[in-house]
């Protein structure tokens, strides 16, 4: 069995959510996500993201893809 390679995408979800004042839960509710879900995509341990997740995360937070990730 093959080991997983980790990856090196970040997620900057916390810079984001702190330059707008906004809350984890407020964004929840915005983008129609859980809370639990947004948590795991903020602390580094999503292994993937939808494209309308994507897409209404950038919405609400008035950024683009690149503004949410990194790769580092």
């Amino acid at each position: 069995m093959a080991v997983e390679e980790a990856h090196r995408v970040v997620c900057r979800l916390d810079e984001l959510l702190e330059a707008r004042g906004m809350t984890l839960t407020a964004l929840a509710d915005e983008v129609g996500v859980t809370v639990v879900n947004l948590s795991i995509l903020k602390n580094q341990r999503a292994k993937a993201i939808r494209f309308s997740t994507l897409t209404a995360l950038c919405d609400v937070l008035g950024c683009q893809p690149g503004d949410l990730f990194a790769v580092e």
